[in-house]
C-alpha cells in the first residue's frame, strides 16, 4: 500500500509540540533548547508555516569529531531543525515499521539491543540442541556503512511507500543537508530510521530468499547462527553479491567471519558464550574514562549518575558482579 496526501498531517500542532518534547528530552538544560523556548511559541509557528508554506530549509549541520570510545565524524542538525526531524519520522515511521522483520533491532519501539540479546540467547539454544553440541555464527557488520548509503536508492524505496511528492521532497531536502553524493550523517534521528529502511530488503534476502531462521540485525551489525559452517560460507557469498548488485555496499573484510559459537560471538556489547556473557574491554574502559573525566572536573556529578544508572543496568545482562563491584568501588561518592 502506497501512502499519499498526508503531508499535512507532519505540521500537525499536535505532531510539532509532540516532536518538540521528544527533541527536547534529557537536553533541557542545555543553553540552544532554553534559547529555543525563550520563545516557544512562536519559534514553533515559525516552524509550522514554513512547512505549510512549504519554504522550510534546513541550517547547516554541526560537524565535530567525537573520540569517545571510537574517533567518528558526528554531524548533528540544529534544534529546529531536531524537531522536524521528529515531526517526520513520528508520521513515516508507522508506515514502514509494519514492513520491517521482527528481529530488526535497532531504533523502535520495544526492541533494542537487550531485545536482540535475548534474540541471541534464544537461538543460541534452538541451533545447539540447547547447548548440548557445537554451532557456528556469520558475524557481520557493513563496511563503512553511513558514509557509503547510496541517497538515490534510499529515495526510490521510500517512494515505493510513499507517493506524496510533499514528504518525499521533504525528505529529499534533510538527506541532501548533508554533503556529497551519498551518505548519511552520523548523529541524526532521521539517519537512524533510514538505516533500518535501507537494509530493510537485505532482511528480506536473507529471511525470504535465503531461509535462514536465526537472523538478527541491529544497525549495519547482524549475526545468522547455524549448525553448518558450509552454509554459512554460502550464505556470506550470497549476501555480499546482494550487497553489491542492489544497495553498493560491502561487508567490513575483517570483521566479517564465521566464528565457532563456544568462541564467544561479540554482539551488542557483549561477548557472548555458551552459558555465560562479558561486557566487551571497550564499553569497560569507556566507563573508566568517564569516571577520569569527572575526577579532573570535566563532567559533573549529575551527568556521571545518569551515565552509571544506564551502564549499571546495562551491564547487569552480563556475568559481571564483580567487575560492577569494582567499578562503582572508584566512584569518589555514594552510588547505589
Amino acid at each position: 500500500m502506497r501512502h499519499k496526501n498526508f503531508y499535512s498531517e507532519i505540521y500537525d500542532k499536535k505532531n510539532f509540540v509532540l516532536a518538540w518534547k521528544k527533541a527536547r528530552k534529557g537536553k533541557t538544560k542545555r543553553d540552544y533548547v532554553l534559547e529555543f523556548e525563550k520563545d516557544l511559541v512562536g519559534n514553533l509557528r515559525r516552524l509550522h508555516y514554513e512547512l505549510k508554506s512549504q519554504i522550510y530549509k534546513p541550517k547547516p549541520l554541526k560537524t565535530f569529531i567525537l573520540r569517545d570510545p571510537k574517533t567518528r565524524k558526528i554531524s548533528k542538525s540544529v534544534f529546529r531543525d531536531r524537531i522536524i526531524l521528529h515531526a517526520i519520522c513520528n508520521i513515516i515511521g508507522p508506515i514502514f515499521d509494519k514492513s520491517f522483520i521482527y528481529d530488526s533491532c535497532a531504533n523502535r519501539k520495544g526492541k533494542g539491543n537487550l531485545f536482540a540479546i535475548k534474540r541471541f540467547n534464544l537461538f543460541k539454544r534452538k541451533v545447539t540442541n540447547n547447548l548440548q553440541s557445537e554451532a557456528f555464527c556469520l558475524k557481520a557488520d557493513i563496511k563503512h556503512y553511513f558514509q557509503e548509503v547510496d541517497r538515490e536508492i534510499l529515495l526510490k524505496t521510500i517512494q515505493k511507500r510513499i507517493s506524496d511528492d510533499k514528504v518525499v521532497g521533504l525528505i529529499k531536502l534533510i538527506l541532501n543537508n548533508f554533503k556529497g553524493n551519498k551518505g548519511m550523517p552520523l548523529g541524526n534521528l532521521t539517519s537512524q530510521f533510514f538505516a533500518n529502511l535501507y537494509l530493510h530488503e537485505m532482511d528480506w534476502f536473507v529471511k525470504q530468499k535465503l531461509k535462514a531462521k536465526f537472523y538478527i540485525r541491529y544497525v549495519d551489525d547482524f549475526v545468522i547462527l547455524h549448525f553448518s559452517k558450509e552454509q554459512l560460507k554460502i550464505w556470506k557469498n550470497q549476501i555480499e553479491l546482494f550487497l553489491k548488485g542492489k544497495l553498493k555496499l560491502e561487508l567490513h573484510p575483517y570483521k566479517s567471519r564465521i566464528i565457532k559459537i563456544s568462541k564467544g560471538i561479540d554482539f551488542v556489547g557483549f561477548r557472548n558464550f555458551y552459558h555465560f556473557k562479558l561486557l566487551r574491554k571497550r564499553n569497560i574502559k569507556n566507563l573508566d574514562n568517564k569516571i577520569s573525566k569527572f575526577s579532573q572536573g570535566l563532567i559533573s556529578k549529575e551527568k556521571l549518575e545518569e551515565i552509571l544508572q544506564g551502564w549499571n543496568a546495562y551491564a547487569k545482562w552480563s556475568n559481571s558482579y564483580k567487575l560492577r563491584k569494582k567499578i562503582i568501588n572508584k566512584i569518589p561518592f555514594n552510588f547505589p
